[in-house]
């Protein structure tokens, strides 16, 4: 299929903070969103005046609101990065995200054309096959994102998006990961997900892992400024 999305119409096919920019880009950051997240920014956010003013390009794709980083998703957001590096030049790529966006951070360093420098993860999913028997609201959206495929079985499919599946076929990148987990998340267990996940993904790649005791899903609290500095440590800003 040829290109579709281009920097001349980035804005409708993701969010860009370069009306925020401060100073030439030192990096970009991309911003996946959780399960059902269908916002299109009309005006600058405030994570977006966040990095800008640290000199950083801040990106939300605007995917599938249950995309769960299927191969469409990851060919979009590759479409994305070259519009925005078509206009930028080439860039310290950060992935990050919370929750399904979560997910996607990581899925896409194992899939994404460009490598990121470094992955962010807050509260990831990160067994999809068995996220799929999590919550009740589950099945349809992955069914969705997956179900296409007549060449293989929906739990084959899932595991080719699935971070820990990945990390345990030693598939994923070795760059420094940091993932972030609230002890009191109600919808991602932990315990499932990114404790396991980060026990494969520490045999061959760096990984900082950060328990944020007490709080529930994607809920950092006062850990963000942790969090948002892994983002920053790795576009020097």
């Amino acid at each position: 299929m040829k290109t579709v999305i281009t920097a001349d119409n980035l804005r409708s096919f993701a969010y860009l903070n370069s009306a925020v920019l401060v100073g030439e880009p030192r990096g970009l950051v991309l911003e996946f969103k959780g399960l059902g997240g269908m916002d299109m920014y009309g005006e600058d956010t405030p994570r977006g005046v966040f990095f800008g003013k640290r000199g950083v390009l801040y990106c939300v794709p605007y995917l599938d609101p249950w995309s769960w980083m299927n191969p469409f998703a990851v060919r979009e957001t590759d479409e994305i990065v070259d519009a925005v590096f078509s206009r930028y030049g080439p860039l310290p790529l950060v992935s990050t995200g919370g929750s399904m966006g979560g997910l996607a951070c990581l899925v896409y360093t194992r899939y994404g054309k460009i490598t990121p420098a470094v992955c962010a993860a807050n509260c990831p999913v990160c067994d999809l096959p068995y996220h799929y028997t999590e919550r009740e609201d589950l099945p349809r959206t992955l069914y969705a994102a997956f179900g296409a495929s007549g060449e293989e079985t929906l739990e084959d499919a899932m595991k080719k998006a699935s971070p820990l599946h990945l990390a345990e076929a030693g598939e994923m990148p070795a760059i420094p990961y940091a993932v972030f987990h609230c002890t009191a998340d109600r919808a991602v267990n932990k315990e499932k997900h990114s404790d396991r996940f980060v026990a494969a993904l520490r045999e061959y790649a760096p990984v900082r892992y950060v328990p944020v005791e007490g709080r529930g899903h994607c809920d950092l609290g006062p850990v963000w400024a942790d969090f948002d500095q892994a983002i920053l440590s790795a576009v020097n800003a």
